[in-house]
């Protein structure tokens, strides 16, 4: 008996909409992925907050953003009892060790530089996508 594909739902964090389309044509090759796209970490932070919203499996998150930008998130997400354990994966377009190190830090579960190339860049979101999606656990809904 073949198992029935699992839903998960991400939640994007991203300004740049060009960006934001290709994050989702990579991961719309899975009819089980719901996907949220929110422009800062001030808008990440209300959705996240919103008692009729539930938790995503899975935060993809950019750091250069206006508002609140993904560091200034991050570090909100780790220090929140009730975010802390969904994973958060950095997708961003530096990758300057500062801020490799401090995305780690502050307890990033991966830490993935966005490649220039099309082709490339969509492997990556599928990378992501097939490891924190399909093979690990996700955090069990209480």
């Amino acid at each position: 008996m073949i198992a029935a594909p699992r839903s998960y739902d991400v939640l994007l964090v991203e300004d740049d909409l060009a960006d934001a389309l290709l994050i989702q044509d990579a991961l719309a090759q899975h009819s089980t992925r719901n996907l949220t796209q929110v422009a800062d970490g001030l808008e990440a932070l209300e959705y996240l907050r919103d008692p009729e919203t539930s938790l995503p499996d899975l935060i993809v998150l950019d750091l250069n953003m206006p508002r609140m930008n993904g560091r200034e998130l991050l570090r909100i997400l780790k220090d929140d009892a009730a975010l802390r354990a969904v994973p958060v994966v950095v997708l961003t377009t530096s990758a300057a060790p500062d801020d490799v190190s401090d995305a780690y830090h502050q307890h990033a579960n991966a830490y993935v530089t966005k490649p220039v190339n099309l082709e490339d860049f969509e492997a990556a979101v599928r990378s992501i996508d097939a490891f924190y999606l399909e093979t690990a656990a996700k955090l069990p809904r209480t």
